[in-house]
């Protein structure tokens, strides 16, 4: 009997219920089969090479074709052929919502209220300022650039700078949206692995509420309420995480750090119009 296959079986089941989404979204921006393939092997062999490799030996393009079931050619090919760079788009990413995060937890930068208020762009607790404090040495103009191309603030009649959201969420580019799904999904996936593999003994925080026949004339007060709550919680999180963050300069003589952090979303389907192949969950 092959008790490896009732796992094998539940992973095929899941990976299917990914991909519906995904696929649905490749199709929609005129990604074909072809283009997804070449993606996919690419990563396989990567992963192949740098976290599957054998103690104490080198990887190799065959143990990489051992593992992905591609040809030596082909995993010769993949390796040879350079890869898209995406470590410059994440750290736009980071260093612009730390600026934002900052704006909206900083008291320096609140009016009496306690609400952020508008910036000069320069001057004593300016935007530049805020971009010092927030994002280190980054270019005033380079942060400012950003997140007004991405709708998080914008330049006021006066000259002054005020923020139009609480988070750095792209709102008009559908490039810097799809650049999220591939940050945050791929987090909570390493979330999902880690507890298959580690949950017992160190399980990372994966929750979700959700119920089943929800009136629709109710969901517009439940999205104000999560969305309300949710952003509460995430910016004494992100108060936290800034007050133990490590600065750039002291990493060659300081602690082992980590990426962390926590994602919630929000998620709606009608009855009707539900995936047969997904079920209740």
């Amino acid at each position: 009997m092959d008790t490896n296959r009732p796992l094998q079986n539940a992973l095929a089941v899941a990976v299917t219920r990914l991909l519906r989404p995904l696929v649905r979204m490749l199709l929609r921006h005129s990604m074909p089969f072809a283009a997804f393939e070449e993606l996919a092997k690419r990563v396989y062999v990567d992963v192949a090479l740098t976290e599957f490799a054998i103690p104490g030996k080198s990887p190799s393009s065959s143990r990489a074709s051992i593992l992905t079931g591609l040809t030596r050619k082909e995993v010769q090919r993949l390796l040879e052929e350079p890869a898209t760079d995406s470590a410059s788009t994440a750290e736009q990413y980071n260093r612009a919502s730390r600026v934002l995060t900052g704006w909206i937890r900083d008291a320096d930068f609140h009016n009496a209220e306690g609400e952020p208020r508008a910036l000069n762009v320069d001057g004593d607790l300016s935007f530049a300022t805020l971009v010092k404090r927030h994002s280190g040495d980054m270019p005033v103009r380079a942060v400012l650039d950003e997140l007004l191309r991405v709708g998080a603030i914008r330049r006021r009649d006066d000259g002054r700078i005020e923020p139009l959201q609480r988070a750095y969420v792209p709102q008009q580019s559908a490039i810097d949206k799809l650049g999220i799904l591939g940050t945050d999904v791929s987090d909570l996936i390493d979330t999902i692995d880690h507890n298959v593999q580690h949950g017992a003994a160190d399980p990372r925080f994966q929750r979700k509420v959700m119920y089943h026949s929800i009136p629709a004339d109710a969901l517009p007060a439940f999205r104000k309420l999560s969305a309300a709550q949710a952003q509460s919680l995430l910016e004494r999180l992100d108060a936290w995480l800034a007050a133990h963050d490590v600065d750039d300069a002291s990493v060659a003589s300081g602690p082992a750090r980590s990426r962390v952090g926590m994602g919630i979303y929000y998620f709606e389907q009608p009855l009707d119009s539900a995936d047969p192949e997904r079920g209740p969950t």
